[in-house]
């Protein structure tokens, strides 16, 4: 070797990400690069003792929600700290750029209502240093992380910067505001982003419960955006939205889309309780539109959309009612302290909600259950809340109140709202298998308050191939070839998700056997002492990006080595 290795791990189990035999190796790293894998007789300026451990490619996640807290963080946690090194942002439409001066308030309500995160963290945090979406990108260029972030140009950003209110309000575009969004969108792309998405989703909705701009664009604005992606020549469409009973409409409006647009396009698949074969109907239609020579994915996650709930937690069953609004206000200390209270106990269990919709989703006791420690994601549906009162002959919400007074009041029930329509994840397992899929919508940097599915790439590596016991599971070579270079080659990044000489150095040392989740922490570490929910894992010796540990044994080494990436380059 003619270069002496900054970076030697030594006698570790490499899983290479191609989905090829585990094998011992030791792999050498110079420069961010990986030069050599094998037995590697030289010395290197820093060794780790990888005897007993995987040492696979860094996770690439390509549905994360990070627009925010990267003008504000270096770390992009709760990523970071769970083997990611590559985020890609800026998906269902939602973003900070482009955006005009007297347009910052309506993009972060846009923000808060759509993926739940804080108005006011916001206000505080962002610094709106930019206008267009290159600004943005030349914002971001000037900040390092501990993951490389790259951006994709957000639907709703486009129709509000163009056409103001009308755009907010889902009017109709003009042909002049059709052909303004498709140059901004071919700019943002040409400046360095992975990719445009929109929202078609009626879910989706501003904090003032308006739906998104993007709701219902017509055929000829989204057309006529893809063309201008499919002349810049790179970049992928990512949707997501509503089938239902237009599955055939929808369906072949993104089919048109990737079509004349030439580049690839991926969509939200999911299992939903109200038509819960209707995922393998799209997976079928995906299927075919590949065997045409499109290029469609379903964009997929290890486990189910779900909710956390908790007394510390932005959501719990007691949400509308009289007494939880006295307490709401109060700082956790004090609350817990009325909560404790048998008299309180008695009348929170007692009292009527204000809000029966809601109510039914947060009191499905058949679907809510103890989260565990470690965390169960697949729980049996007899361990639900409902089962366990009918055990106990007591009132459910009597035993959901018990349960979240855990730990000092910091209990957590969980509640899985896809992806679990028969009480288990078989859709999963068949959705992993399935060649047309990707692993995604973890959602990090969203939903704040009440999930912390961004760790659902360590999830998928321990529950589909150690842990699972209610079905089949998955090979860990395929599984770690889904978190890393099948993600990052669907993005068109092709340096990156392999441990192979000539690759960046982005890798993970891992005590399989250790691995595992810890339960969720409510941490108040954003912006104004804003609260987000934080999960760690433990089992990570190292997470190494561009050959330099950001991570040892779950803490921080301080570096940050991660940049923006910008596509073409």
């Amino acid at each position: 070797m003619s270069e002496k290795p900054d970076l030697i791990i030594r006698g570790g189990t490499v899983v290479d990400g191609t989905g090829g035999a585990m094998a011992e190796a030791d792999v050498a790293v110079s420069d961010g690069r990986i030069i050599a894998v094998g037995q590697v007789g030289d010395t290197g300026e820093d060794e780790i003792d990888a005897r007993g451990r995987l040492v696979m490619p860094g996770f690439v996640d390509v549905h994360t929600h990070y627009d925010a807290q990267v003008t504000w963080a270096n770390r992009i946690t709760p990523s970071s700290c769970n083997g990611v090194t590559t985020v890609l942002m800026g998906n269902c439409g939602v973003g900070f750029a482009p955006v005009r001066d007297d347009h910052h308030d309506m993009l972060i309500e846009l923000m808060e209502g759509v993926e739940d995160i804080p108005e006011v963290v916001m206000q505080a945090g962002l610094p709106w240093t930019w206008t267009s979406f290159p600004d943005y990108l030349d914002t971001l260029a000037q900040r390092q992380y501990d993951v490389d972030v790259a951006t994709q140009v957000p639907h709703a950003a486009l129709r509000v910067f163009v056409m103001g209110e009308r755009g907010a309000d889902r009017e109709e575009a003009t042909a002049a505001d059709r052909a303004e969004m498709a140059r901004l969108a071919a700019e943002g792309i040409s400046a360095g982003a992975f990719g445009f998405s929109t929202s078609r989703l009626l879910q989706h909705r501003t904090a003032a419960g308006k739906p998104v701009p993007s709701y219902g664009a017509s055929e000829t604005e989204l057309a006529e955006i893809a063309d201008a992606v499919g002349q810049v020549g790179r970049g992928w469409l990512q949707v997501v939205g509503d089938h239902g009973d237009a599955i055939d409409r929808e369906f072949g409006l993104l089919t048109r889309l990737a079509k004349r647009s030439g580049r690839p396009l991926t969509l939200t698949l999911l299992q939903r309780n109200a038509d819960p074969d209707q995922w393998r109907d799209l997976l079928e239609r995906i299927a075919a539109a590949n065997a045409e020579g499109l290029q469609i994915t379903g964009q997929i996650r290890g486990r189910p959309t779900s909710v956390l709930l908790g007394f510390e937690l932005s959501l719990n069953p007691f949400l509308d009612c009289a007494g939880w609004r006295e307490l709401a206000p109060l700082d956790m200390d004090a609350r817990v302290a009325i909560l404790r209270d048998p008299n309180f106990r008695a009348r929170l269990i007692a009292e009527p909600t204000d809000n029966a919709g809601q109510a039914e989703r947060l009191r499905d006791w058949e679907r809510i259950f103890p989260f565990g420690d470690p965390p169960q994601y697949e729980p049996d549906p007899d361990l639900s809340v409902a089962a366990e009162a009918r055990r106990r002959g007591m009132d459910p919400a009597e035993l959901a109140y018990d349960l979240m007074m855990e730990n000092d009041g910091r209990g957590i029930l969980y509640h899985p709202m896809t992806n679990y329509a028969g009480g288990d994840m078989a859709s999963v397992h068949e959705m992993l298998g399935h060649p047309n899929t990707l692993i995604g919508l973890g959602d990090g940097g969203a939903h704040v308050g009440i999930m912390c599915d961004a760790t659902d790439m360590v999830h998928t590596l321990t529950h589909w191939t150690r842990d699972r016991t209610r079905g089949p599971l998955h090979g860990i070579e395929e599984m770690v070839r889904r978190l890393t270079s099948a993600n990052a080659e669907a993005i068109g990044l092709c340096d990156r998700g392999r441990i192979a000489p000539g690759m960046r150095a982005d890798i993970n040392v891992v005590n399989y056997d250790e691995l595992q989740l810890q339960v969720p922490e409510v941490s108040y570490d954003l912006p104004t002492g804003g609260k987000r929910l934080l999960q760690r894992s433990a089992g990570f010796d190292a997470t190494i990006v561009a050959g330099v540990p950001t991570w040892r044994h779950g803490e921080a080494t301080g570096a940050l080595p991660g940049r923006l990436l910008r596509s073409g380059h």
